[in-house]
């Protein structure tokens, strides 16, 4: 069998880009994520083009009970995951925090830092017994930089970044290494979750500037996990050259 990648939120954006991305790369994919039908067109696309094997799992990762049962139930060679990637994700709502939903706090804090959790415990222990192994936490500028609005979602990766750093110091000597990835600006599905299917204010945080693609992201992740045993790539902060930091952006004239 070859090299496995485990990717969550492979349904589209960055997790997807890394899906088609180590596909090429010769790896077979555990993919995962809420949409069924999406994962099928992936698994379906990345089988046509490099003769890849795909797992298709679709559980949410909130649910611990879900996630524990559905990722124990692979066959035990499909255990021997090479590469998880922790993408699953989002942000939820942009508001002052007095006026915040506490049904957007509860989804961004279950998703982007309990549902990592509830994979990495699982697959690092596959890992650990193969002693062998790559974590590669998708996390965010915002786990760098708090900005207005937001609150929430900011705490959330920033509690990621300490999670990245913890579990490296701890899975230390066990041959694994971890590795966070943080974008700024990238244009995905991100701001139409987060605007709540607005697309005209989704799409005015791209307008007339040039923002990372998904694939920008997958490539990072890829340099980061392609490097020679003995070398750790610990963080990747990666920004569209049209932004300098939270709210310092360039946008052209019109």
């Amino acid at each position: 069998m070859k090299k496995i990648a485990l990717i969550t939120g492979a349904t589209a954006g960055i997790g997807e880009a890394c899906a088609v991305l180590f596909a090429g790369h010769g790896y077979d994919l555990i993919i995962t994520g809420r949409r069924q039908e999406r994962l099928e067109e992936l698994a379906e696309k990345t089988r046509k083009e490099t003769g890849t094997e795909v797992k298709i799992l679709a559980f949410d990762v909130r649910s611990r009970n879900e996630t524990e049962d559905i990722l124990g139930s692979l066959p035990d060679a499909w255990k021997a995951v090479d590469v998880l990637v922790n993408n699953a994700g989002g942000a939820h709502g942009m508001d002052l925090f007095q006026d915040g939903d506490p049904e957007d706090w509860d989804t961004m804090i279950d998703t982007n830092v309990k549902g990592l959790l509830y994979v990495s415990r699982v697959v690092a222990g596959w890992m650990i017994a193969r002693g062998k192994g790559d974590i590669v936490n998708i996390s965010s500028i915002a786990g760098k930089e708090a900005y207005e609005r937001g609150n929430v979602y900011c705490s959330t990766k920033f509690a990621v970044e300490a999670l990245t750093r913890s579990m490296r110091i701890d899975l230390l000597g066990e041959g694994i290494r971890v590795t966070s990835v943080s974008p700024g600006m990238v244009d995905t599905e991100f701001s139409l979750v987060r605007f709540k299917g607005d697309r005209e204010k989704a799409d005015g945080v791209y307008k007339r500037l040039t923002p990372l693609t998904a694939e920008d992201v997958a490539e990072a992740v890829w340099f980061a996990v392609s490097r020679p045993p003995h070398v750790n790539i610990n963080d990747i902060l990666i920004m569209p050259t049209d932004q300098a930091a939270v709210g310092y952006v360039r946008r052209k004239q019109n």
